[in-house]
């Protein structure tokens, strides 16, 4: 008898239908799993069989095939355990075959015959969705799974014998929750950093905009605290980037107790990161750094200490959105769509520029230190600052700046208008001017006959690269609609080419 269950295999955060079958036969006694599996698919085996025992089922003595069809189809993962344990209970007649034709199962077996948590629930359950099936899937991950939507049926069972008891009506497991993660009440506040206004000002229009932000000064300057203050005025997920960010994370294993978040990810890997673990990549493929920021903030600190090529493999995602990852033996796609946030020091000693200090090894140590970065990943960058040292005065001073919520208001506020110029427009997937198409931006941010000479002028003297073009006019754009304007004003483009300007020295080092 040929018992056969539905599961899944990841591909990027796409679940792929996989079949399995699972015959008990004549033949040499013990258990045998095919289908291009791996190390991990290999030694299900074992745990099948030992959880199997702990239910009170023994092996029969007979022959176990164990195909994962397509066979060409590379199989990882720990999560076929349950599928193939309850192929074998139901070809040893435990529980009723046809009641499993109706769902996608997933899940990792204990020895006691207890479910573990796997990743990937969240894409798992969208993908039996689409299969029109409902989902079995271990208690733990249940309440990330019930996020795919109310009308799947998920079943999320504590142990085999649990699972067994609900197919023969004996049991009634109900279906699990959407867990919801607390938000978080203690964000740093804007509030907290004395002095540094035009810095705080740029920061406020990267997060209206969604622009690409560098701030460039000596240590102890802040550029660390004000990008860290970032996430506390972005405005939250919508319910279509929070399913994105979600299934992402899923992959990743980084959902704690399946509780999803509305609060944008901030990533901030350290500077000895590789370029698999920035775009993603692995034996196993696994979602980036990048990846995982999607739809939120990755902040490079210390930028000039990451590996130049890691550094240099950012330059696809952050104009196409997406890393692409191609192997030998296949090809996998995780969407990326980040908002870059960068600081560094002037040069290795930190205070080139700065009054009253004088580096050792003069001008050159700035140029080596700045040349680590190039000019093609600059030139992608829309907001470029330099943050002097805070003075004593700005530290002494006992007034209170500007707090994160107040800044956030304005930020929503523009977010809005953005999003409704492109829904007008049909353009869906488009919420801010960062991510505006170049054959739209002239539209949208349409110059008067001043602009367009100050424009014409700043892009010969700065020899602005024709993205530099467009991303000033992004920026300009920004600074609009943060005053509530409809037209883009002389002002708006001024401000916008002062933060391409205060890049121009990296640019020639690079």
């Amino acid at each position: 008898m040929v018992a056969r269950v539905t599961t899944i295999a990841f591909e990027g955060i796409e679940a792929v239908p996989v079949d399995v079958q699972v015959m008990v036969g004549p033949g040499k006694i013990g258990m045998q799993i095919v289908g291009l599996a791996d190390k991990a698919v290999a030694e299900s085996r074992e745990r099948v069989q030992a959880a199997l025992h702990a239910s009170g089922l023994s092996m029969p003595p007979k022959k176990v095939t164990v195909n994962l069809a397509p066979a060409d189809l590379p199989k990882e993962g720990s999560h076929y355990d349950l599928p193939i344990a309850l192929g074998l209970m139901a070809a040893l007649g435990a529980i009723p075959g046809d009641v499993l034709q109706s769902y996608v199962v997933l899940g990792e077996l204990a020895l006691d015959g207890t479910t573990a948590p796997v990743t990937g629930a969240l894409p798992a359950a969208i993908g039996a969705n689409a299969l029109g099936k409902g989902l079995i899937c271990p208690h733990a991950v249940g309440p990330e799974a019930a996020w795919a939507g109310s009308d799947i049926d998920i079943v999320a069972p504590r142990s085999l014998i649990s699972i067994a008891n609900h197919f023969r009506g004996t049991q009634v497991l109900s279906r699990p929750e959407p867990a919801v993660h607390p938000v978080a009440s203690n964000l740093p506040d804007l509030a907290d950093i004395k002095g540094q206004e035009s810095a705080k000002r740029a920061l406020e229009v990267a997060a209206a905009g969604g622009h690409n932000l560098l701030m460039v000064g000596p240590p102890g300057s802040g550029k660390s605290m004000l990008a860290q203050r970032l996430p506390s005025i972005l405005p939250k997920l919508s319910p279509r980037e929070l399913l994105e960010v979600s299934m992402i994370a899923s992959i990743a294993g980084e959902i704690a107790g399946g509780k999803l978040s509305d609060r944008r990810p901030f990533r901030a890997p350290h500077h000895s990161a590789t370029m698999a673990a920035l775009v993603g990549g692995g034996l196993r493929v696994r979602p980036g750094e990048a990846s995982l920021a999607h739809h939120g903030v990755l902040f490079l600190d210390e930028l000039p200490e990451f590996n130049p090529q890691a550094l240099d493999s950012l330059r696809q995602p952050l104009e196409s959105g997406e890393c692409v990852i191609a192997r030998a033996n296949g090809r996998v796609s995780y969407p990326a769509r980040i908002q870059l946030i960068a600081a560094m020091n002037p040069c290795r000693c930190g205070m080139a520029g700065e009054p009253g200090h004088r580096c050792a090894r003069g001008p050159r140590c700035q140029a080596d230190y700045q040349a680590r970065i190039s000019g093609p990943l600059l030139d992608r960058i829309d907001l470029r600052i330099e943050v002097p040292a805070v003075s004593a005065g700005d530290l002494i001073r006992p007034s209170r700046a500007e707090t994160s919520a107040v800044v956030a208001e304005r930020v929503a506020r523009a977010r809005m208008v953005q999003a409704d110029r492109y829904a007008e427009r049909g353009l869906s997937g488009i919420t801010t001017n960062a991510l505006c198409p170049t054959s739209l931006i002239e539209e949208v941010a349409a110059l008067d006959q001043s602009g367009t000479s100050l424009l014409r002028d700043a892009s010969e003297k700065l020899s602005f690269s024709a993205r530099a073009y467009h991303r000033v006019l992004k920026v300009a754009r920004t600074l609009a609609d943060l005053d509530g304007t409809a037209n883009v004003g002389r002002i708006h483009l001024a401000e916008a080419i002062s933060y391409r300007m205060a890049g121009e020295r990296l640019a020639h080092a690079a």
